[in-house]
């Protein structure tokens, strides 16, 4: 050994390789259970994400059911305004013909046959 190089293993402070081992040891160990840690606790998020998924999946599917049923009413009652917007005009269309042909019997002084027989 050349004698400008110090042992420096038995000095009083320094800790043996031994010791320095076992020192990394117990950071690694530290530093596995910290990461065990985060790790349950990133699980524990996980599932109650999938949790409150699975109950926005059910929320959705019952609200969908809701809409469609709406949907249907929405279409009935669609159906019915438009027959009797039909009836409406199909009435009206009848009320005005049935006016002009007063007002045209009026004016002429014609009678249908149904009137003459009735005296009207």
């Amino acid at each position: 050994m050349d004698n400008l190089i110090e042992d420096t293993d038995d000095w009083l402070g320094n800790p043996t390789p031994l010791e320095t081992c076992r020192h990394q040891l117990r950071m690694y160990e530290n530093e596995f259970e910290a990461l065990t840690l985060k790790l349950q606790r990133a699980l524990e998020n996980i599932q109650g994400l999938i949790q409150d998924n699975d109950a926005l999946i059910q929320e959705r599917n019952s609200l969908k059911a809701k809409l469609q049923y709406a949907e249907g009413d929405l279409l009935s009652e669609k159906r019915r305004l438009a027959d009797i917007e039909h009836n409406r005009n199909h009435l009206f269309d009848e009320n005005q013909r049935l006016l002009r042909e007063a007002r045209d019997r009026e004016e002429w002084g014609f009678h249908c046959e149904c009137c003459a027989e009735k005296g009207l």
